[in-house]
């Protein structure tokens, strides 16, 4: 018996049931509609609205677990000011991606950027049909149609939050908090919104719908390389930290890290089955996907420190996982459990190297945002290409096992493309703030610590803290 005969059932007995129990007295709780295909249609709407909602809670709820995962890495007087480098996204992405960001993201442009037709939301309602209608068919946009246009945007608006909190990772611990703010904010709207759109609006310049054909589901290109590349670039402009690399603390707090990345694992549902933009078949295959890659690359990281370093750590545990969290992003409504195995061991044996190869080079990216980040960005894009099926996903492309080689070709420009827009924007906006602002805390402040000098707290209230007086340095 299929769904239709089974409500048409329901309906049915709703109905006695109401003429029984007094018909009109009962109001329209048991009525019976007379279009049975829009009963079905307008459940389907409540259940896909209901699942986006949670979806969107759940990756906003990631950028505090990246907060716990990041804090924890560092030296206990930075943990107040490395928590606030994330959570001050809430604050500002949340206004400014009402005001402009959502129109130069999604509202129709041209291929690489939108207009400024919903800014601060005109016209983003609560229908479930197209979202903006034209005289013209190539006018109408509708990117989710069984949803209220404000239930995708506000989705949206929490990747557009996340993304510039992964960049605070490479600059922790020495860049004015001031700057930082005035960064994210001319970053998420110069650099993620072009390329949101580039990749995923209708007619961008990269992406699926009217492009090149890119693969990105949830966020390999738009997310993790554009975040992982600016923080590349960003550590390099900033110059390494005063104590660095000969003074360099241990991790301050493990279990912070542990409990960031099980926040992050967790949310990461949202972020990757979410982007099916509906609950269903294809969320599911995302949501499967999503935990076998991060279970794979923990694990293979794991192995990889038994065998060459001894002993398997909680850090490269959570690390692991978080690598493969962020290789699977892009491929997660494409590709099969077993290809998802593959592409989180793969992503998580890269960024191991990666991470040892970044000591080697002398950049001091803090907390390894480029090696996981900008480097399982890279590889999981690139290997989308190689795994990517219609049999998961029909209004995807078949990859290079699937007879499809120029996929491959197609990822590695859109990868390239990421490259030059997150890497020029980047070193643009520094330059401006650099000029006029000033990026770094003089020396003092950054070896007595952040907490204090850029907040006027501390996390620990000297407890457990490492107070550490410039004369006795």
């Amino acid at each position: 018996m299929n769904k239709k005969e089974v409500l048409k059932k329901v309906l049915m007995i709703g109905a006695i049931a109401s003429l029984l129990l007094g018909g009109p007295l009962m109001g329209n709780a048991f009525a019976a509609p007379t279009d049975v295909n829009a009963a079905i249609s307008s459940a389907q709407e409540s259940a896909d609205t209901a699942f986006m909602l949670i979806c969107a809670a759940l990756v906003l709820l990631m950028t505090p677990g990246l907060a716990f995962f990041y804090g924890g890495f560092v030296r206990s007087r930075n943990i107040l000011n490395t928590l606030m480098m994330s959570f001050v996204l809430m604050a500002i992405v949340g206004v400014t991606w009402i005001l402009w960001g959502y129109s130069l993201a999604f509202a129709p442009g041209n291929p690489f950027i939108g207009g400024l037709e919903w800014f601060g939301l005109n016209g983003v309602g609560l229908e479930t049909t197209d979202y903006l209608k034209g005289t013209n068919p190539a006018e109408i946009v509708s990117y989710a149609p069984t949803i209220p246009h404000q239930a995708f945007m506000i989705y949206q608006a929490m990747f557009a939050i996340i993304t510039p909190a992964l960049i605070s990772g490479a600059i922790a611990e020495r860049m004015n908090f001031t700057a930082y703010s005035l960064f994210v904010l001319l970053w998420s709207t110069f650099v993620y919104s072009p390329l949101a759109h580039m990749v995923w609006a209708k007619g961008g310049f990269l992406g699926l719908a009217g492009g090149m054909g890119a693969l990105d589901f949830a966020g390999g290109t738009v997310v993790h390389i554009s975040s992982g590349v600016s923080a590349l670039v960003a550590a390099m402009y900033l110059g390494p930290r005063r104590t660095y690399p000969d003074r360099l603390s241990p991790p301050h707090n493990v279990p912070f890290i542990l409990l960031g990345a099980g926040l992050l694992w967790f949310g990461w549902f949202g972020f990757n089955a979410g982007s099916a933009l509906a609950s269903g078949g294809l969320a599911t295959a995302a949501f499967v996907a999503t935990n076998t890659a991060a279970a794979a690359a923990a694990l293979t990281w794991l192995i990889l420190e038994k065998v060459l370093r001894g002993k398997p750590t909680a850090v490269g545990a959570a690390t692991g996982a978080v690598a493969g969290l962020v290789g699977i992003t892009p491929a997660a409504g494409f590709v099969t459990p077993l290809a998802a195995i593959l592409i989180g061991g793969i992503t998580s044996f890269v960024c191991f190297y990666a991470v040892s190869f970044k000591h080697k080079v002398n950049i001091d990216d803090a907390l390894d945002t480029f090696p996981v980040h900008g480097v399982g960005g890279t590889i999981g894009a690139i290997i989308t290409g190689v795994f990517a099926t219609t049999t998961v996903n029909s209004a995807g492309k078949n990859g290079l096992l699937f007879g499809n080689p120029g996929q491959v070709v197609t990822q590695i420009i859109a990868v390239a493309i990421a490259y030059i827009i997150a890497g020029v924007g980047t070193w643009i906006i520094l330059k401006i703030l650099d000029v006029t602002v000033g990026l770094r805390v003089k020396e003092e402040a950054e070896l007595q610590g952040m907490d204090i000098n850029e907040h006027g707290e501390e996390g620990y209230n000297e407890e457990f803290g490492e107070r550490i007086s410039v004369t006795n340095r």
